[in-house]
């Protein structure tokens, strides 16, 4: 593969996790709450916070669907066909392990892998609650015997673009791995196609050429056709309408957008971020502007953050990541390190 593909990769995955640890130093705190403590513009910066801060179960989840995908891709590339669901299913599970201290008493036991070895990643990161109680049933959640079949939370979301990062893959599979994946923890339909939507914006930015208004307007054509989830074409079409309008005060955004704990909602107000600051100088500062809108607001800003980190990540590649954030990383080398693993597998045809 290119070099340029690469520096997708490894922007995708890092844009992610520093968007994610940004937001989640402000994640459980109102507006008013972040402006007391941070100024009247919000968190803007890593200088700004006493310490760096951590990443959080997005992150953590988000590098569980690579190792997925790496495995998936090992079987491949050594001529044997792999279910890629039940995988991502068996990489949840190691997660859930790190985080409880032990496999659900009924589930499989795979066995452990590079990833399963870094500390950072079994750190309790205030994990959703729709994953943990699926995992912990020990059972696989599918489209046909949902788990959680109300829940629409973002943590079906914000751990997809990995699927959208794949090679050799028509757009409908990147779909239906996204759709499948989610429905191994939520059951709502909005949870699916938000997870699939997302992967197929990153699809279309890393494979595709695709620019940033092109992309959404495809991804809102797609989610326009999923008569079992309006909510989510609904959010995804005011998202771009509110951004064409320029930028608004936060309680504006989640007035018309959410907070960003569900599925939809989240990737509105990532994409509302992404969206209207684009115009921004350089790659970092495109980025810079764009996280400041995405976590400073009420609701999920590690997560409303995170996925925008990896959709302008995927985007410019590495060049929007701001050196001083990539100094601050919590978890650079275990990023690094999947995104090394990926690559290592996506070299050739599978």
């Amino acid at each position: 593969m290119t070099t340029d593909f690469a520096s997708r990769v490894r922007g995708c995955l890092l844009g992610g996790a520093l968007g994610d640890q940004l937001g989640y130093a402000v994640e459980f705190s109102r507006w008013d709450q972040i402006q007391e403590r941070f100024g009247p513009d919000g968190l803007r910066d890593f200088s700004q916070l006493d310490s760096p801060g951590h990443i959080s179960d997005d992150t953590q989840l988000t590098l569980y669907t690579v190792d997925a995908l790496v495995e998936a891709l090992e079987w491949a590339n050594g001529g044997t066909a792999a279910d890629e669901t039940a995988l991502l299913w068996l990489a949840y599970l190691r997660w859930y392990a790190g985080q409880e201290g032990a496999f659900p008493e009924s589930a499989p036991e795979p066995a452990p892998r590079w990833i399963d070895a870094q500390p950072v990643l079994k750190q309790r990161r205030a994990p959703g609650k729709a994953c943990l109680s699926a995992l912990a049933t020990g059972d696989m959640g599918t489209l046909a015997r949902p788990l959680n079949p109300q829940s629409k939370g973002c943590g079906s979301v914000m751990r997809s673009a990995p699927f959208g990062l794949l090679p050799f893959v028509t757009p409908e599979t990147v779909y239906t791995f996204a759709v499948n994946g989610s429905a191994l923890t939520h059951g709502h339909p909005a949870a699916h196609h938000g997870a699939a939507a997302f992967a197929s914006l990153i699809r279309l930015l890393v494979h595709e050429n695709a620019d940033l208004a092109g992309a959404a307007s495809a991804v809102l054509s797609r989610a326009e056709q999923e008569t079992s989830a309006p909510e989510l074409a609904a959010r995804l079409r005011a998202a771009i309408d509110l951004a064409g309008q320029g930028a608004v005060a936060p309680a504006e955004l989640t007035a018309a957008l959410g907070e960003g704990w569900v599925a939809e909602e989240a990737l509105a107000v990532a994409l509302y971020a992404v969206l209207v600051t684009e115009g921004s100088t350089t790659p970092e500062e495109h980025f810079r502007s764009a996280l400041a809108i995405a976590i400073n607001h009420d609701g999920d800003s590690d997560s409303t953050g995170s996925i925008a980190g990896n959709i302008l990540g995927a985007f410019y590649g590495e060049a929007a990541l701001p050196p001083s954030w990539m100094d601050a990383a919590e978890a650079r080398e275990v990023v690094l390190g999947m995104a090394a693993r990926f690559l290592a597998q996506t070299e050739a045809p599978v």
